[in-house]
């Protein structure tokens, strides 16, 4: 894949210290791709005022992968306020300027948003949030980023600038930190999170931890602490129905980082690992996975006072852990998908056979889940008006009798038509 994304021929390394970088540029199809009729004027704006624009951060490191990146983020020499002028003087509609003050603006040209920061350096960090101040060195950017895959940039003539073996790292499957492990922690501890859901995405081996890097994440594991819910679910979400997640979610217990991102701290790890075996080649929903950590209700109580999850995630995982055990497939009958589909008939609620689904997948019951994702809900065909048209009056008495109804319904497998049914109503 690599010698078909830059020539052969190209064989210079990188210094981390002097700025010496890659004598290459891509020429993919996916690099391509990206030049639509908003990219190719809006390179123009730049270069008419002469300011660099280059590919930034995570869309170069897709570039590199062989994938065509959902979001292209770019970076400037330009200042906020030069973008400004330039983009007024061309006519060009800017949108969304709550980025301004970090440096971004938001440039909207035939239909597409392109957002594009000015090169930062941190002067002050908190752990959370930093004050910036900006410079037109692009190694200094570099240098202020979380890992070496995610620091490379990408000149729009396909030219790779990498200051810190960005290029190297992701070669060889490796995610590390730009630098000091533990300064770039301290600088936003939401950077542990980002490592474990990088390492997922990028290394093959699900035990390739730096020894340093892991010990810098344990020494500062508290700092997760003074993450907002939110900014952790993000992060959380994505890293656990990733590659090597069963693994991932272990060591970040080993690490004693639980106790700070909203899962219960003496969860239950070998469940986890199960679960995720069992449901890694269905697509589970995040709240699957870590619903098998919990040990009850309250649990997940917790997690959602942290978290600040959806109220669909949350009831997901109310549900699974409420029915994991007493909802499962019959021993008498272990292919039937009668004990769920007549649970979903019976809840009558519109995400129930979703919910039940993800059951299946928590179960490991790959057969029986793609029965089900194949099933359609069939209409019961009796209503109370039917029973009055018969001479039933009484509100309860129609109440007990389409139940009764939809029992004798359920037993003959959703079969009966309403003829069928109204047979067993005594007039």
């Amino acid at each position: 894949m690599w010698s078909r994304l830059f020539p052969t021929r190209a064989t210079g390394r990188i210094n981390l210290c002097w700025r010496r970088l890659f004598a290459m540029r891509l020429k993919s199809n996916e690099f391509q791709s990206l030049f639509t009729d908003g990219l190719n004027e809006l390179a123009g704006v730049f270069k008419r005022n002469q300011h660099e624009l280059r590919i930034a951060g995570g869309a170069v490191r897709d570039l590199l992968s062989g994938q065509c990146p959902e979001d292209v983020d770019f970076a400037t020499t330009a200042t906020p306020e030069e973008m400004k002028r330039m983009f007024q003087s061309a006519g060009i509609r800017m949108i969304n300027n709550k980025g301004e003050k970090h440096g971004t603006i938001t440039a909207r040209l035939h239909n597409e948003n392109f957002e594009v920061t000015t090169l930062r350096v941190d002067v002050e960090t908190d752990g959370r949030h930093a004050e910036v101040e900006f410079t037109t060195d692009w190694q200094k950017d570099a240098e202020r980023r979380d890992l070496t895959i995610n620091s490379m940039f990408l000149g729009l003539d396909g030219t790779l600038y990498d200051y810190y073996k960005g290029y190297e790292d992701l070669q060889n499957r490796k995610v590390q930190f730009v630098g000091s492990p533990k300064q770039r922690i301290q600088e936003d501890y939401l950077r542990i999170l980002r490592y474990f859901r990088f390492y997922g995405r990028v290394a093959l081996d699900p035990d390739n931890h730096d020894p340093e890097t892991l010990a810098a994440i344990k020494e500062n594991g508290r700092g997760l602490a003074a993450i907002a819910g939110e900014r952790i679910w993000v992060e959380l979400k994505k890293l656990v129905v990733g590659n090597h997640a069963g693994h991932l979610l272990e060591l970040m217990y080993k690490l004693e980082l639980a106790q700070y991102i909203g899962l219960p701290p003496e969860g239950d790890v070998e469940q986890m690992k199960r679960v995720c075996q069992n449901a890694s080649d269905h697509s589970p929903k995040p709240v699957t996975i870590l619903s098998s950590l919990f040990h009850g209700l309250e649990e997940v109580g917790k997690m959602d006072l942290r978290l600040k999850v959806s109220k669909e995630e949350k009831n997901l995982a109310q549900f699974l852990v409420k029915h994991r055990r007493e909802l499962c497939r019959s021993e008498d009958e272990p292919d039937s998908l009668k004990p769920f589909t007549d649970f979903i008939i019976d809840s009558r609620e519109l995400d129930s056979q979703m919910k039940v689904c993800e059951l299946l997948k928590y179960q490991g019951e790959a057969k029986l889940l793609s029965q089900l994702q194949q099933w359609s809900i069939p209409r019961f065909p009796i209503s109370g008006h039917d029973l009055r048209k018969m001479g039933i009056t009484s509100g309860k008495e129609i109440g007990n009798t389409l139940q009764n109804l939809r029992e004798v319904w359920k037993k003959n497998h959703y079969q009966m038509d309403k003829d069928e049914l109204l047979s067993y109503v005594k007039p």
